[in-house]
């Protein structure tokens, strides 16, 4: 059965590429490609939206979606974990589709994600060094809150994380005690290293996306899954079997 996918930030550099991904995938039909700025009724008769636009709009375009009883797939960053309580709720309140959120669609990405909330145990000093192009508006990314809110999670009956200084404002910003410190460069894709330091050594566990085709395999795991979602989803390692 084909899928009829709506993408709002068709425009844009992820939403193109998914647009592109869906006229090269069977059984993937593309319903609407919409800019932010579009009326949101086009998506009405789309199975799935896919929402890759900015942080500002990001919440009323989903809501939009779930009230109209389309599933919804987010990969737009700044969701977070306060913004994610929110949309609960309305899905909650709507009996409405599922929502799966997620802030990189990198299989390398989440792996490094998952090998960092391993070491969180064993650390109590950590912090995160991300990078991405000149032109990303949000800072820190999706992917580094996500991380340092999975290292806190995984440190939760250790303690927070060991941040001293943290009134310099050069220490970064701090996530759930985790300080994030965010570079934006031309000639970047997206980076992101996790710092540990210990008694006599540093443990470093770094990612790099050199193209938006790293993107591809885990944008088709959550396209496939996220009809079949309930409630809202964070991540894309809750739909891989990574356990």
């Amino acid at each position: 059965m084909t899928s009829r996918i709506a993408v709002v930030g068709a425009t844009g550099t992820l939403g193109t590429f998914i647009v592109d991904l869906i006229g090269r995938t069977p059984d993937l039909e593309l319903h609407a490609g919409l800019s932010s700025r579009d009326d949101l009724d086009r998506i009405v008769g789309a199975d799935l939206v896919v929402d890759v636009t900015h942080p500002a709009v990001s919440p009323g375009i989903v809501e939009h979606a779930v009230r109209a009883g389309i599933p919804v797939l987010v990969g737009t960053s700044g969701w977070s974990s306060e913004r994610i309580a929110k949309l609960s709720t309305v899905v909650a309140d709507v009996a409405g589709p599922g929502v799966l959120v997620v802030p990189n669609f990198s299989l390398g990405s989440v792996l490094a994600t998952r090998f960092a909330t391993m070491a969180a145990r064993f650390y109590e000093s950590v912090e995160i060094v991300e990078a991405h192009h000149q032109g990303k508006v949000d800072s820190p990314s999706g992917t580094a809150v996500r991380t340092a809110e999975l290292i806190a999670e995984a440190r939760r009956d250790l303690g927070p994380v060991s941040a001293p200084s943290s009134d310099q404002r050069a220490r970064g910003q701090q996530v759930a005690s985790v300080p994030i410190h965010s570079m934006r460069l031309r000639g970047v894709v997206a980076k992101q290293e996790v710092v540990f330091g210990g008694e006599g050594e540093t443990l470093t566990l770094t990612h790099d996306t050199l193209s938006p085709r790293a993107y591809e395999q885990g944008l088709l795991v959550a396209l496939a899954a996220t009809p079949g979602i309930t409630g809202v989803v964070v991540g894309l390692d809750r739909v891989l079997p990574l356990d």
